[in-house]
């Protein structure tokens, strides 16, 4: 690599277009080809672009998958992911040909956690559907019982994957005096826990039974595909809320469609999806769904900090120096 690139600078193709101080920055280190379109890369764009390409900067848009990957031609050493979760990269076909992956954990933390905050705030009291009714004209006033909804204060909140992110959730959420209840590989340091007062389950099944709040925030993998099916759906108490900011697929959509169609799911908030970008048609009329479009990250700084990552791994590789966010 390093003769190869003696007299010109290493191809890095970015799929998507980026925040400009991100994509300046590129442009000065690297011959980046940029996204100027923004327009999600088709397969065949894909497999076009990594036959050249010494670092491919993907997204969690792109489906980085084993024909992509057969595809690449044998510069290509590294797959700079923008974004921590890489479920959509076939991580084994990138390792039988020795291609690295890294991702940009930790920048987006507490912004992700912001937004989980907002989607319990949203579900469980109901305002994206009070705010539909005042935008289509028809609120009639204030009245004792109209548009009520369930109340945050004191609640249990079972959170799934007690991770970076599920303890920013955790802090956020003592914060209105909820009761932290969560289940993980293993518990997390008991100083930890006690500062957030949060009780450990080791059966997921159990804690869903007894939790009023359910936040996801463990990471999509084989093990963790459908975790919550419709036999786990069905241990939700009838007044429960349930909150994704993880991955779409931890849930069976279809399943959840049911038990908030026969109610016996209160509400659901939701930032991902399983098929992303179509949601599944069940959910889009619903009253008692909030629905956002894969905002957890979408602060300035975060997405910023995310490209500045990504650009720090790609010189670490270049340098010959261990990747800081190597997967």
């Amino acid at each position: 690599m390093a003769d190869r690139l003696e007299n010109s600078k290493p191809i890095v193709a970015v799929t998507r277009k980026l925040p400009t101080p991100v994509e300046a920055r590129m442009t000065e280190l690297f011959d980046a080809r940029l996204n100027a379109d923004d327009v999600s890369l088709s397969t065949a764009a894909l497999c076009q672009a990594v036959a050249s390409a010494d670092v491919l900067a993907c997204t969690v848009g792109d489906g980085v998958t084993r024909d992509v990957i057969d595809s690449a031609g044998p510069q290509l050493k590294l797959i700079a992911n923008f974004g921590v979760g890489v479920n959509h990269i076939d991580l084994e076909a990138a390792a039988a040909k020795g291609i690295l992956v890294s991702n940009t954990p930790d920048v987006l933390t507490e912004d992700t956690a912001d937004l989980a905050l907002a989607l319990i705030l949203m579900a469980s009291r109901s305002l994206s559907s009070g705010e539909r009714v005042l935008r289509a004209g028809r609120w009639d006033g204030w009245a004792p019982t109209s548009m009520m909804a369930g109340r945050v204060n004191g609640k249990k909140l079972g959170i799934i994957g007690m991770g970076r992110i599920g303890i920013a959730v955790a802090r956020r959420a003592g914060g209105f005096n909820m009761d932290i209840h969560y289940n993980n590989r293993r518990p997390v340091d008991a100083a930890v826990a006690q500062e957030l007062g949060a009780t450990f389950w080791d059966d997921l099944d159990s804690m869903l039974a007894a939790v009023d709040v359910v936040s996801v925030n463990c990471p999509q993998t084989e093990d963790t595909f459908h975790l919550l099916s419709a036999e786990r759906l069905a241990l939700l108490q009838p007044h429960a809320v349930l909150v994704n900011t993880a991955r779409g697929g931890i849930i069976d959509e279809a399943a959840l469609v049911d038990v908030l169609k026969s109610g016996k799911l209160a509400a659901a908030g939701l930032d991902v999806f399983e098929a992303e970008p179509t949601v599944h048609p069940g959910l889009i009329g619903m009253e008692n769904v909030v629905l956002l479009p894969h905002l957890g990250s979408a602060t300035h700084e975060g997405r910023i900090a995310m490209g500045e990552k990504v650009i720090e791994n790609i010189e670490a590789y270049l340098a010959g120096r261990p990747l800081p966010d190597g997967v």
